[in-house]
């Protein structure tokens, strides 16, 4: 079943208030948005690069460093009230008229 980012934001933020702490910083969120970052670089690195995985680290992958970055981002952004569609719409927006030239589309016109 796929989930809207605004169903995913309220099911983060029904996890996160019912603990008393509820959201950390925005600082504190920075950061171990930063350390997700560097785990998802040591993942693409250990299959894409050159550094394989020493038999001492844990099994990892690449999707799961992804979803915990995708958590920490609806954290943050549930913390500062912010409504990720619609800072996906505006980032859709500006990507479809600033960047609308950049890059070589692909042709699909049928011949």
């Amino acid at each position: 079943m796929e989930k809207s980012l605004a169903e995913m934001q309220r099911e983060v933020d029904r996890y996160i208030s019912q603990f008393e702490e509820g959201y950390f910083s925005p600082l504190s969120m920075l950061a171990r948005m930063s350390e997700e970052v560097g785990e998802l670089a040591r993942e693409v690195n250990h299959q894409f690069g050159e550094k394989p995985k020493k038999d001492s680290e844990d099994e990892n992958s690449i999707e799961l460093e992804l979803g915990d970055i995708l958590f920490i981002t609806l954290c943050f952004a549930n913390s500062l009230n912010i409504d990720l569609s619609a800072a996906h719409d505006s980032v859709m927006h500006k990507f479809n008229t600033r960047d609308a030239s950049r890059w070589t589309k692909k042709n699909t016109d049928q011949v």
